[in-house]
């Protein structure tokens, strides 16, 4: 990966290529993807290693662990995108029955908005290791897989956040 990253070396990347290629699309494959949408996703992947090799920072995560949060990471852009919801000119008239009232679209706004202004005011390492946890749905092996971070201080920093965010938000709960 360095002779990749430093170089260019189109050879490294070949040999990279032929290590993680079948072990990537089953990877994809064994998290629900059909198997032409898997290979058109290692593609996309290995695609992404190459323009993306400076990147790169063996301090941070072993080669296998960063190949795999890409792959992860393009695999839930697809079902993302595959899961898009319909045009609301598309949708059925009878769902308008379900809408929330503006009350209840301003409430949540302004909860959402506290709830900015309270991750905001969070240390830059505990806001992240929240994002990534909570918005990012990572699991604390995969945010050490792609952060390089022991885990007892991925999980420390999620406490000490969450406390955090707890203080700020206890005038959000009482209401």
């Amino acid at each position: 990966m360095l002779a990749i990253r430093d170089q260019r070396d189109k050879a490294a990347f070949a040999k990279l290529f032929d290590h993680y290629a079948a072990r990537l699309k089953g990877f994809v494959m064994r998290a629900g993807a059909p198997k032409a949408q898997a290979e058109d996703i290692v593609q996309e992947v290995m695609l992404t290693v190459w323009r993306k090799a400076h990147l790169f920072d063996p301090e941070r995560a072993q080669v296998s662990s960063w190949i795999y949060q890409i792959a992860r990471n393009r695999q839930i852009d697809v079902i993302r995108k595959e899961a898009r919801p319909v045009p609301e000119a598309l949708a059925n008239d009878d769902e308008s029955d379900d809408e929330p009232d503006a009350g209840q679209v301003i409430a949540l706004e302004q909860e959402s908005d506290k709830l900015r202004q309270a991750l905001a005011k969070l240390a830059p390492a505990q806001r992240e290791m929240i994002e990534r946890a909570y918005l990012g749905e990572l699991t604390h092996t995969e945010i050490r897989e792609a952060t390089g971070l022991p885990l007892g201080t991925i999980k420390s920093r999620i406490r000490l956040g969450l406390e955090r965010l707890r203080h700020e938000l206890k005038d959000l709960r009482q209401e």
